[in-house]
């Protein structure tokens, strides 16, 4: 498969990924998927809160309501310990 270069914007931070070209609907499905939810958990709950906390709240969610199991889940989830590191970095 060849790799294909992309960048995903999660809370308006791009993250630069290479990928198998057949699978770039799926990442752009997850990014679509991640921005909604947080922006979903600000407006019932966190109305205030800057969009990186709500991303640490979705994060906690999610690894609490699925296990990592394929290869795709295991890149999210790579991205997602990148998120953590970049929030870790804001406080």
């Amino acid at each position: 498969m060849a790799k294909q270069n992309i960048t995903v914007k999660i809370i308006g931070k791009p993250y630069p990924l290479a990928i198998d070209g057949e699978k770039e609907e799926l990442y752009r499905l997850a990014e679509r998927e991640i921005n909604a939810y947080v922006t979903r958990i600000e407006q019932a709950h966190f109305k205030g809160f800057s969009k990186e906390d709500c991303l640490a709240v979705a994060k906690l969610a999610l690894a609490q309501s699925r296990e990592v199991g394929d290869e795709e889940v295991k890149t999210l989830a790579a991205l997602g310990g990148e998120l953590e590191s970049y929030l870790d970095a804001l406080r």
